[in-house]
């Protein structure tokens, strides 16, 4: 096992930033909230007492209009209550605005405030791979006002790499969906005679240790990409920390490193401009954006799949009905063909529609594999 190692990069969706608030708007029409006839009716009803068979015996003039006065103030309270939202809701983002992850908040975020007839204020909260603005979303009231952006780092990662990230995502978060994936490609320089992952791994396996990938930080999956192709083969790498993917990126260009897994749409402009070599996909699937380069498993190295889940949350305690309500809307979201292609041009795949019990699931389960990953990659932010 390699000695335990400070973060000493910027992981790729980590740009430390100030809180920055952004307000998503809505039509300037709203729904006026109605109280049923019926249930008004009810109400008045019962200011007076009837009996069959019997006098009519009505309450004294004060306490009726006690009662009346009473309904009127209750009747649009319980009418507003079964009409949530009434008011804004807050979109935390823990990551920098312009990131990757940012990005894809902000399109849900925009369509959310269509869906819900209520604007979405984004409130960035970048640092720490997310930590410090999950956090926030941790504290937040369980009101239905505070949704958080999550991803892979922040619910998994983040409890390897921080003895006490001060939160737990199973105990302290109602997941309510996962919505997409970004998965990273394998790429060397032209200069490099490697041709395919067999052709990298030959080369590693020949000078144990010496051959070289860059990333955008310790604990970022760019460098456990390079991690679980060690553990998936049997060779032994040398992980090069940068400060940022840009950085990173331009050493395997220039020939610092031999090679590097990077997010697609990093590497989309040099590997068009034959400045690099795309020879495999960490996704379960080719992707439509380089769809002659092949998985991982394709080509010749099984399970092995790195692809950075984004979803959403809620403050444990949220009312069911208010994650349920969620959850039917950013499905519906990810489902549209127009946000669909939108992100995919940001290299951000929408995934087929699950409910919260699956997100969570999905959770449990990327914990039981990655956290013995970054066990034993040694890797640390403390």
């Amino acid at each position: 096992m390699p000695p335990a190692t400070r973060i000493s990069g910027t992981r790729e969706w980590d740009e430390m930033e100030p809180m920055q608030f952004h307000l998503i708007p809505i039509p300037p029409w709203r729904k006026v909230a109605s109280v049923p006839a019926d249930a008004v009716s009810k109400l008045l009803s019962s200011a007076s007492l009837e009996g069959k068979g019997r006098k009519t015996m009505r309450q004294p003039a004060t306490g009726r209009r006690r009662l009346l006065a009473a309904a009127a103030l209750l009747l649009p309270t319980t009418a507003r209550a079964a009409e949530w939202p009434e008011r804004p809701i807050r979109m935390i983002i823990p990551f920098a605005p312009g990131a990757g992850a940012d990005i894809v908040g902000r399109t849900f975020a925009e369509e959310l405030a269509k869906a819900l007839d209520q604007p979405l204020v984004v409130d960035n909260k970048g640092g720490a791979g997310g930590l410090l603005g999950t956090v926030e979303g941790v504290r937040a009231a369980p009101d239905g006002y505070s949704l958080l952006l999550t991803s892979q780092g922040t619910t998994v990662w983040n409890l390897g790499l921080y003895k006490n990230p001060g939160y737990d995502p199973l105990k302290d978060l109602v997941p309510v969906t996962i919505t997409g994936e970004l998965p990273n490609v394998l790429v060397v320089a032209p200069g490099n005679p490697a041709d395919s992952v067999a052709d990298v791994v030959a080369q590693a396996k020949a000078k144990p240790g010496e051959l070289t990938y860059g990333s955008s930080g310790v604990g970022s999956s760019l460098h456990l990409s390079g991690v679980i192709l060690e553990q998936r083969t049997g060779a032994r790498l040398q992980h090069v920390p940068y400060r940022g993917a840009p950085a990173a990126v331009l050493a395997v260009v220039n020939g610092e490193v031999a090679m590097g897994f990077f997010n697609a749409p990093t590497v989309l402009p040099q590997i068009s401009a034959g400045k690099l070599k795309a020879l495999a996909f960490t996704a379960k699937t080719r992707s439509p954006l380089l769809p002659a380069v092949p998985t991982m498993k394709e080509a010749g190295v099984a399970d092995f799949v790195v692809a950075v889940w984004l979803g959403f949350a809620v403050p444990a305690g949220t009312p069911a009905n208010i994650v349920q309500r969620f959850n039917t809307e950013i499905n519906r979201i990810s489902q549209d063909p127009k946000v669909r292609d939108k992100l995919l041009v940001q290299g951000f795949e929408m995934l087929p529609p699950i409910s919260p019990e699956a997100a969570r699931k999905v959770i449990e389960d990327d914990q039981a594999f990655w956290l013995p990953v970054i066990k034993q990659s040694g890797a640390t932010a403390e």
